[in-house]
């Protein structure tokens, strides 16, 4: 369902940001960003939130094919097109780095942006394996430029409504989480780079928002226990996991255990063997003492979300949908603004030295990872491996 979030964010974007667009007017020295990689997710995730942010331009792409990153830029009216990513880190008029490659490559790029002089926006997952995050975080605690993780849907209002309602008190203490994301079978193509093991594949590192909004919402850190975790392996190579299920516990700031599952599934069956289960997008369901939260849709809740409120004590339930304002962003905010157009307002207010209303820091994205250690160590899997260590073995 991925793609298909994607094709939809695309359009809603390019439908609703025209007048904006329009009518914008530039910063004079806006933040320059350039992107590593042509991939599907760069119109969505930065190009055309980029065309409605006035201190924010694309100056550069990077492909290690020089046709097709000329072709990406004359579609998308990019300045530049580069051969090789080197040579777009090379570049003196470049601040700020999307990196977009594949998972495996996400934490040698990153250093290397960083060892450039610039500010890194990365790709979920943060990198492979948590060791790899303790190295890039350590370079960029030395280079002293922004790095975060793209975990974009974090910068919602609808997240931080559903926050604000776990932590007010109103419901009691949390009892347990359920968090899936699935994408009906044949979705993914086989060739596609998500089942590719050497470059960090899997349905737990690509669907690793469930683990995300498990803690997020918790305000957890790493499991304090991972009970169980069995994954279904695919066919053409038994060290990928096509489709995960998880049980953890978390403990909580006041000292509560809360018991956490996730589900995760690049291949799912069909209904019935006939009906794609199209219908399933990213959604968490929240216990709490008094009532039950179920947040449908979180990782792309500006194309549509609900969060349904169950009230154990009276059997009353209601619905809520939150677009924009919400308890963080306030009146800085616009309906049509999606969670990448979020995000990007957080990262440039951080390279300008502002506050952001939301942000992903480094130590959670280092705890993130190493929950994913944990559930691929735990399902005999094992982590997902460096980069560097299997080089040249596939």
């Amino acid at each position: 369902m991925a793609m298909v979030l994607q094709i939809t964010t695309f359009l809603q974007q390019w439908l609703l940001s025209q007048p904006s667009v329009k009518n914008l007017q530039k910063e004079k020295n806006p933040v320059r960003f350039g992107i590593l990689s042509t991939a599907m997710i760069n119109p969505a995730a930065l190009i055309h939130p980029v065309e409605t942010h006035g201190d924010a331009v694309i100056t550069a792409i990077a492909s290690r094919d020089k046709a097709q990153a000329e072709k990406y830029a004359r579609k998308y009216s990019l300045e530049k097109a580069y051969g090789s990513y080197e040579e777009l880190l090379a570049d003196p008029n470049i601040d700020a780095v999307y990196i977009s490659l594949p998972n495996g490559m996400h934490a040698e790029w990153a250093k290397k942006t960083l060892a450039a002089g610039k500010h890194a926006l990365v790709e979920k997952p943060f990198c492979s394996n948590a060791d790899e995050a303790v190295s890039l975080i350590d370079a960029a605690k030395r280079s002293d430029k922004v790095v975060v993780e793209a975990f974009h849907w974090r910068f919602h209002p609808a997240a931080h409504v559903v926050k604000e309602l776990v932590r007010c008190g109103k419901y009691g203490n949390v009892l347990s989480t359920y968090a899936k994301m699935t994408t009906p079978a044949g979705s993914i193509p086989g060739s596609d780079i998500r089942w590719q093991w050497a470059l960090g594949g899997g349905s737990l590192m690509d669907m690793t928002y469930t683990v995300s909004a498990t803690r997020f919402f918790l305000d957890a850190g790493e499991p304090e226990t991972i009970e169980y975790a069995k994954a279904r392996t695919l066919k053409k190579d038994n060290r990928v996991d096509e489709a995960m299920n998880a049980r953890m516990t978390f403990k909580t700031g006041s000292g509560r255990v809360v018991s956490s599952e996730i589900y995760t599934d690049m291949n799912q069956a069909f209904a019935g063997h006939v009906v794609p289960k199209v219908w399933e997008m990213p959604s968490i369901r929240i216990e709490l003492e008094h009532a039950i939260i179920y947040y449908y849709n979180f990782m792309m809740p500006h194309i549509y979300h609900y969060i349904e409120i169950t009230d154990k004590r009276t059997g009353q339930r209601h619905t809520q949908k939150h677009y924009s304002f919400g308890p963080s962003w306030g009146p800085r905010s616009e309906p049509w603004w999606s969670t990448y157009r979020y995000q990007l307002e957080a990262f440039v207010d951080k390279v300008r030295g502002k506050e952001p209303v939301a942000w992903v820091p480094l130590e959670d994205s280092l705890a993130q990872m190493r929950t994913l250690d944990a559930i691929y160590e735990k399902s005999g899997l094992g982590k997902r491996p460096s980069t560097s260590a299997v080089a040249g073995k596939n």
